[in-house]
């Protein structure tokens, strides 16, 4: 199938490039029906540049598609023109000069409709490419050689995106009647430091509509985005009681991210919870905290320390917030915070726990401020996740280590699809399905 597809893009790129030459050829065939035959087919590809291929199961992911055919099909015809009006020279070019460039600018014409309405489907329909390669592209699109590089990647990112994400879509079509996220008891997802949950913008990324997919019922934590454990877990109790009330389930499954971790285990070994909650999953959690910031907040003055958490407070403020507090959210992942709270709050017999955590290979790896952060983190802490160390992950009955094997890793962010980015080697969105059918399995 693939040469076949190969043979037919070359095909056609041959005939665009037959178009983009029409005054040449018409020149010596002026038989008027090879132009409306050629213009036809222009227009014909311009509008559906795939006749052959794999069924795309969206219209996103067929626009984009087709966009990526488009480019590579302006790689392959721009290169035949420009050949074919090189070659034209020692002829037409000598005897006839109006024809030749008349010709070139019937070819700059029809590659550049080729060209645009290829990009232009790519930059409206691509998640992957993201904002970096979308500029990189303007930036470098007049630099020559390096163009056809940037266009090239963008075509591989984008021609990617649409192969990984159709598969999704064709294996959770496949599996849809097993329901593997359909847990006994609703999934609680609870955020973590400095962010909330926002309707228009989920924190989880992709990942509550890929649990839903699979059967999950999935609620969200909807407290402050800094606030001290102590603040955080009150309002995460009142959040359990009110889904038990309003649904009818005993207890619920929570899986909680950064802080949200420590957040839970309060509200659980401290305010009750563990009547209401079935199992805790923390996902990168700094249950020993974090020395770097002990060091920060002991190097810091207290004026500044006061003046930027008044800042942030009357921003959070602004976003939701109630009683925002900054610098206790803060002080509370600190080591020496968390040796004194792990004291304190011992687990419940009946809750299941499990943890996660993940790292960064190279600090490249993780988008900023995370590739800034890990360095300061490394020095006080070791290898982490361009925030938390992995010595601080592990907590409860089983533990998963996770990074790739190339170079890049996988950060804080990553672990909760923060970037929304296809990662080489972690489909962060899979995971957690596998993650919820082990709770499934367990009985929860």
């Amino acid at each position: 199938m693939k040469i076949l597809q190969g043979c037919l893009r070359f095909l056609i790129a041959v005939l665009i490039s037959a178009t983009a030459s029409l005054p040449v050829l018409m020149s010596y065939c002026q038989n008027p029906w090879l132009a409306v035959f050629l213009l036809a087919f222009f227009v014909l590809i311009n509008c559906r540049p795939c006749p052959l291929g794999e069924k795309i199961k969206t219209r996103r992911l067929r626009f984009c598609r087709d966009g990526c055919e488009l480019l590579k099909l302006f790689l392959i015809s721009v290169t035949i023109s420009g050949v074919f009006e090189l070659a034209l020279i020692p002829s037409v070019f000598a005897e006839n000069k109006l024809l030749w460039f008349g010709n070139l600018g019937t070819i700059f014409l029809v590659e550049a409709l080729v060209f645009w309405n290829g990009i232009l489907r790519v930059y409206c329909s691509s998640a992957q490419i993201g904002i970096k390669w979308r500029v990189i592209g303007i930036l470098c699109g007049w630099i020559p050689i390096v163009h056809l590089i940037v266009l090239a990647r963008i075509i591989r990112l984008a021609s990617e995106e649409v192969c990984f994400e159709n598969n999704k879509l064709s294996v959770n079509e496949l599996r849809m009647d097993e329901k593997l996220c359909d847990t006994r008891y609703p999934i609680l997802m609870v955020h973590g430091v400095f962010f909330r949950d926002f309707r228009y913008l989920n924190y989880w990324g992709r990942i509550p509509k890929e649990l839903e997919r699979n059967g999950a019922k999935i609620y969200y934590g909807n407290h402050q985005s800094a606030a001290s454990v102590a603040d955080c877990g009150a309002e995460l109790k009142d959040r359990i009681l009110q889904i038990v009330s309003e649904t009818g389930a005993q207890k619920v499954n929570v899986i909680a991210h950064s802080k949200g971790g420590l957040d839970m285990r309060y509200a659980i070994s401290r305010l009750g919870m563990d009547a209401y909650v079935a199992s805790l999953t923390t996902i990168n959690t700094p249950h020993r905290g974090c020395e770097f910031a002990d060091y920060l907040l002991s190097k810091i003055p207290a004026s500044v320390q006061r003046k930027v958490a008044d800042t942030y407070n009357a921003a959070l403020k602004k976003a939701g917030d109630t009683n925002p507090d900054f610098l206790a959210a803060v002080g509370d992942l600190t080591a020496s915070a968390c040796g004194a709270f792990n004291a304190q709050t011992a687990d419940k017999p009946g809750v299941y726990y499990q943890s996660v955590g993940s790292k960064l290979n190279l600090p490249s790896g993780g988008r900023f401020p995370l590739n800034f952060s890990y360095h300061l983190v490394r020095y006080f802490d070791g290898p982490n996740d361009g925030l938390v160390s992995e010595s601080s992950f592990p907590w409860g009955e089983d533990y998963q280590f996770l990074t790739t094997s190339g170079v890049r890793g996988i950060s804080h962010g990553d672990m909760i699809d923060l970037n929304r980015e296809n990662i080489p080697g972690f489909d962060v969105r899979e995971f957690y399905v596998r993650l919820v059918h082990g709770l499934k399995e367990k009985g929860f």
